[in-house]
């Protein structure tokens, strides 16, 4: 077998298959009408591919919809205590399509241990900075055009300041009417001349419409005007508005709409799983059980359609972040996962579905 010969149909062939099971907001209990089925799963890779020069980690369709680990790679990350890993070991009944018996020896108390508290923390406190990362986008949209340098640029007037723009209108001037000569000890300060002979290409460059010409004049020129120009805004405002048109771009329409109509500002589904993991992260800490379908199904379906303020969730996320911290600090449980265990596991499932297999091709029961 060859690497190209691994695709989500293959895996979920009988030789193969360890575990096949619908994930995400299925498993959880925060399904809605129109939610997608997630596929997560296990396979073991033949001996004679792992024998070989390739390796394979998982299989995926291309929008990552349906995952399935390799079962080295998955007990991999489970030793690392991935929480997207990690509760693929204990997912509702109603939720599992396939469980090959020999899953039973990957049991969660080889793995659960203090690591969790640095996983699920960091992941949790991660979804809270792509959910204030969302919110600064949403309240502060950027418009369709950039803006371009002399928008940045203004002339100080009485006790404040005016556009270039407006100040070289009111006089009855163009930028190109203008040349600049760069004022000396006064970063960002520029003094402004009449465009007269070689002088006359105006304010902005030919070459980069977003770059200042700066030209010579005579000794005894006199300035018509100073004016000043805020980089650092300008950079920062170009910075803005790429990422906010690339997240435009990128966006999940249907979760954007759904952000919409809870016209909260932030993406609620992204909080609601943010305080979901911190919930499960409890429960290991306190009890040592992964429960993956959450008690508090009600709760969370208010927090998906928008009942609260993005304050008061990501207070309510940091305040249970702290808890879960010192729950993991008091736990019994052992600072890291029992890795010879780990291996051990590996090693017999890795015989249990060699055999496995081989009943399957004799009964002619896989893909060719």
């Amino acid at each position: 077998m060859r690497l190209n010969d691994f695709s989500v149909p293959r895996v979920r062939q009988p030789d193969m298959l360890m575990l096949d099971c619908v994930a995400g907001s299925h498993a959880y209990g925060t399904a809605v009408a129109g939610s997608d089925e997630d596929r997560r799963g296990v396979f073991a890779a033949p001996p004679r591919f792992l024998l070989g020069l390739d390796t394979i980690e998982q299989v995926s369709d291309d929008r990552h919809d349906e995952v399935y680990y390799e079962v080295g790679r998955f007990i991999s990350l489970l030793l690392k205590n991935a929480p997207n890993v990690l509760e693929l070991l204990a997912m509702p009944e109603d939720c599992v399509l396939h469980r090959h018996p020999a899953m039973d020896l990957l049991k969660p108390e080889i793995f659960l241990s203090k690591l969790c508290a640095k996983t699920f923390g960091e992941y949790a406190m991660g979804q809270i900075r792509k959910a204030r990362g969302l919110n600064k986008k949403v309240v502060n949209p950027q418009p369709d055009e950039r803006y371009g340098a002399l928008h940045f640029c203004h002339v100080p007037e009485g006790q404040g300041s005016v556009p270039v723009e407006r100040w070289l209108a009111e006089r009855g001037l163009t930028p190109r009417d203008c040349s600049l000569t760069a004022v000396r000890g006064i970063p960002g300060f520029f003094a402004m001349y009449p465009a007269c002979g070689e002088n006359e290409r105006g304010i902005l460059s030919p070459k980069d419409p977003d770059a200042l010409l700066v030209c010579s004049v005579p000794p005894d020129a006199a300035p018509i005007g100073w004016m000043h120009f805020n980089q650092d805004a300008f950079k920062a405002h170009c910075k803005a508005h790429r990422e906010y048109h690339d997240w435009v771009r990128l966006r999940n329409p249907e979760r954007h709409a759904a952000n919409a109509r809870a016209d909260r500002g932030y993406d609620v589904k992204n909080l609601m799983h943010t305080l979901r993991l911190l919930d499960t992260a409890a429960d290991i800490a306190l009890e040592g059980k992964l429960i993956v379908r959450r008690p508090n199904r009600d709760f969370l379906l208010r927090v998906r359609a928008g009942e609260f303020s993005y304050e008061e969730l990501v207070d309510r996320a940091e305040t249970r972040h702290a808890f879960v911290s010192a729950a993991f600090a008091r736990s019994r449980l052992p600072d890291l996962p029992d890795e010879a265990a780990a291996r051990d596991a590996l090693d017999e499932i890795r015989l249990i579905m060699e055999r496995h297999a081989r009943r399957c091709r004799e009964r002619g029961a896989f893909l060719g």
